[in-house]
């Protein structure tokens, strides 16, 4: 494995817009190709992409547009639900988005004549992060400066409302553990909620702000993973409620956390968009220094692909994929 290789992104695809927000779909959709979603100034496309490193007979990278969903306002957080199947006949696309007008929209389409859209109104300051149950997908939970945690149903009504001491940063469902609810909240603590009680039952400190992004293991459950000031933090919920690990990693704040989905010690982080470029770091928890370091103009947004090592930014007109070792 190659220490600290700096490189530029393995694939590109080209799209008409700043890509403000892109997400691979994390649920099987009953298709071999990956579905990965990208929001720009006032639109969401849905596509399908396909690796060499999973399809010998792929050149590269292959990419296609399945639709354009005219959002007319800037996405800021997609999130996909489990009901979405390419296998289905029709099929079905359903994810939902936040936006800067402090509300959440529901997308159901089966990619020819049904496209609909709900409005979900209840917070009254910008929306950071969303998140689908991960069973059944009949509920989805958002987090806001507004220093609240809301469960939705998919009529967009409010099935739970959790108060915050600051403002909600990320909200992670983990499939595992489907009644509880994990909150990042930006003064540096996390908090897990039990939803048939609608209690707080378990929190972790950072001991350092701002908390920017937190995510949830996929692969291990016990594990927590967050950046904080420059810093990345990794906690065993089962030995403290500090981190038990924790590094200084970009030279001016970080913006983002994500858990690999095929790797438990696997990892990525961004840096805050600087003027001219943005920095992705990929970690293994077994290497001192990162495994891999690219810059993309401008970048926001980070995804891990649902099956390979392989992450995704956006940026200017561009979506970024760099593939790296397990």
């Amino acid at each position: 494995m190659k220490q600290d290789s700096t490189r530029n992104s393995a694939y590109t695809v080209d799209c008409e817009d700043y890509v403000h927000v892109v997400k691979f779909n994390p649920f099987e959709s009953g298709d071999a190709c990956s579905l990965i979603a990208y929001g720009g100034n006032n639109y969401v496309v849905v596509g399908t992409c396909r690796f060499q490193e999973e399809d010998a007979e792929v050149e590269g990278m292959q990419y296609k547009t399945l639709r354009t969903f005219h959002h007319g306002i800037r996405v800021d957080a997609i999130a996909w639900s489990p009901e979405t199947r390419l296998d289905a006949l029709p099929p079905r696309i359903r994810f939902c988005t936040a936006a800067s007008d402090r509300k959440l929209r529901l997308y159901t389409s089966d990619l020819q004549d049904k496209n609909e859209f709900k409005t979900f109104d209840g917070h009254s300051d910008y929306i950071n992060d969303l998140v689908f149950a991960p069973k059944e997908g009949q509920e989805v939970a958002s987090v806001s400066d507004d220093h609240t945690c809301r469960v939705w149903d998919l009529e967009g009504n409010e099935k739970a409302h959790f108060v915050l001491r600051s403002p909600g940063m990320s909200v992670c469902w983990h499939p595992e553990e489907p009644f509880k609810l994990m909150v990042a909240e930006k003064n540096g603590t996390i908090r897990f909620y039990d939803l048939v009680t609608q209690q707080a039952i378990l929190s972790l400190e950072c001991e350092q702000k701002p908390l920017m992004s937190a995510d949830w293991c996929l692969k291990n459950n016990l594990k927590i993973g967050a950046v904080a000031g420059s810093d990345w933090l990794i906690w065993d919920v089962t030995r403290s409620s500090y981190p038990q690990d924790k590094r200084p990693i970009h030279v001016d704040r970080a913006r983002l956390f994500r858990w690999s989905r095929v790797n438990e010690n696997l990892f990525a982080t961004t840096g805050y968009p600087g003027k001219t470029n943005t920095q992705l770091l990929v970690h293994h928890l077994g290497h001192p220094q990162p495994i891999l370091t690219g810059t993309a103009a401008v970048g926001s947004g980070l995804t891990w692909h649902r099956t390979l090592p392989l992450c995704a930014v956006g940026g200017d007109h561009k979506i970024f994929f760099w593939v790296s070792e397990m």
